[in-house]
């Protein structure tokens, strides 16, 4: 299969503008690496003006090398009535030094005189000069066509004088945006067709799913010659959401021969990761990805599937990094366990007990209420100790959290005690905290700090906190997932209980073990 059309992913801007989605900037930081290492061509981070945690992304990316993504800011064009070089939100597209730079621009005349109170001159201008600009200084620029079908219904030939004045101005791509998402794929086909016949060269397409044709009209407008897709890990976005890129991506490379990725395995891995993230539940019926994608429960459709799995699967679940599930005999999935042990650098047979071992624990914890798609870390320890491997950095003997409250006070007082076994020798410290983690984590690092010179090198970058099962109230299962960092990698680990504080020392203490484990100091305390 040929590569000959990019994925462009706006899942960190136009994503979190979805209802109930937000991220933290090392959550940012943590989603464009994986989607870097999936083999995402673009990652819009954002646009660097709008607000603090984006302008520290943008700091933070500088800092890192990436093996296949170029990163992208998002902006506008320059006002109206003003040069382009004096545009100060221009000037921070420029100061974000991102290799590429997206800008967005008006197509619809009602919106240009009645939105941005300009010219339809002037709108044009005001595009070509601001493509040019940044063409000038060194960045790949592409130009998002907003409400482009919209204005095409009613004036196409003012439509493709907008996107004809970004082309003439330099940029590398022109992006036709179904922004409303009303259009359908037969219409977006005859202007996707005649948009390129203008132009000569091909175009990228950005959609929303307002009638759930997200992904019917990006595949339509890539029938019709587009280069690019842009859209969002599982279809995140304001309203219905944007167009799906975990869907296109397996139709354009299992069902249109058209290769987006050199490993598709790793689907569904990442759209689990993002939720996991963002703290979504995951979409179990989500197309290629959805734990129910594949899973037959009961009478003709199991006899058949057992027999021929094609007869009720229209793609090997594999190729897409998920497994066939029977409900009614529970069929094991031991070749996701060894897949990510050896993701992880470990080395598993099939039907050896450890893998055996392995495979049962996962299913238990995941039975309690466990996910491991964001917690890399928690399931490295599984492993470890599966193989026997594992040490634990100290014996727990006693640990314990109080809150004190008093109307009209000040401060409000958080204290936790902790009692280990570390070395060989007792440790008893007591720690103050904003809350209840906090002062645990104090205790704990103010324990371990003399025997582990470096768990002043880890620091907590976020923590989230999910009800398992509502149905119970306030005595509902928590799940706890801690994101860490070492200041050069960050992993995430996890932990479940009826009690929000045991959840969270189990994740706690776990980012401190795969910590020490990694660096292969466990278990030899000074």
């Amino acid at each position: 299969m040929q590569k000959t059309v990019q994925l462009y992913d706006t899942t960190l801007r136009d994503g979190t503008q979805g209802t109930g989605i937000s991220f933290s900037v090392q959550d940012k930081i943590r989603v464009a690496e994986k989607l870097d290492a999936f083999g995402i061509d673009y990652i819009e981070g954002g646009f660097p003006g709008s607000n603090p945690k984006d302008a520290e992304f943008f700091k933070e990316v500088r800092k890192r090398s990436w093996k296949h993504a170029k990163i992208a800011a998002f902006g506008a064009t320059r006002r109206g009535r003003m040069k382009v070089g004096d545009d100060p939100q221009v000037r921070l597209l420029l100061d974000a030094e991102t290799p590429a730079v997206t800008i967005v621009g008006k197509t619809w005349p009602l919106q240009v005189t009645e939105v941005l109170g300009v010219t339809l001159e002037e709108n044009l201008a005001m595009i070509a000069e601001t493509v040019a600009y940044l063409k000038k200084h060194g960045r790949e620029v592409f130009y998002d066509a907003e409400h482009f079908f919209d204005s095409y219904r009613g004036d196409p030939k003012y439509s493709l004088a907008t996107i004809q004045a970004a082309h003439g101005a330099g940029a590398n791509l022109v992006v036709l945006c179904d922004t409303n998402g009303g259009s359908l794929p037969e219409f977006v086909t005859n202007a996707v067709r005649e948009s390129i016949a203008e132009l000569g060269v091909p175009v990228g397409i950005h959609t929303h799913n307002d009638c759930g044709l997200g992904v019917a009209n990006a595949l339509a407008a890539v029938n019709a010659g587009a280069a690019q897709v842009q859209g969002t890990i599982n279809g995140y976005g304001e309203r219905v959401g944007n167009c799906d890129l975990v869907t296109v991506a397996g139709n354009l490379q299992l069902k249109m021969g058209t290769a987006v990725v050199a490993d598709l395995t790793k689907l569904r891995e990442l759209s689990l990761f993002v939720d996991e993230l963002a703290n979504v539940p995951p979409n179990i019926r989500a197309p290629y990805v959805g734990s129910a994608a594949f899973t037959h429960k009961g009478g003709q459709h199991v006899h058949a599937v057992q027999k021929l799995s094609s007869s009720y699967e229209h793609v090997d679940p594999t190729l897409v990094g998920n497994r066939q599930t029977i409900v009614v005999s529970d069929l094991s999935g031991q070749s996701n366990v060894l897949a990510k042990a050896k993701e992880l650098g470990f080395t598993l047979e099939k039907g050896a007990p450890e893998a055996a071992k392995t495979l049962a624990e996962v299913k238990r914890l995941e039975n309690d209420g466990y996910e491991f798609e964001a917690a890399d870390a928690s399931f490295d320890l599984l492993v470890r100790k599966a193989l026997g491997v594992s040490r634990p950095l100290f014996e727990l003997k006693e640990y314990h959290c109080t809150f004190r409250y008093a109307p009209g006070s000040a401060t409000n007082t958080c204290e936790a005690t902790v009692k280990l076994i570390v070395g060989g020798r007792p440790e008893y410290t007591v720690a103050e905290g904003d809350g209840p983690v906090n002062a645990l984590d104090a205790a704990l690092r103010k324990a371990l700090r003399p025997f582990y010179a470096w768990i002043d090198d880890l620091s907590l970058t976020d923590y989230k906190v999910r009800i398992v099962d509502g149905k119970a109230g306030t005595a509902a299962r928590t799940r706890v997932l801690i994101e860490s960092t070492d200041g050069h990698g960050s992993w995430g680990t996890v932990g479940v209980s009826d009690n929000i504080i045991e959840a969270s020392w189990q994740a706690l203490v776990d980012s401190y073990e795969f910590y020490g484990n990694a660096k292969g100091e466990m278990g030899n305390a000074k």
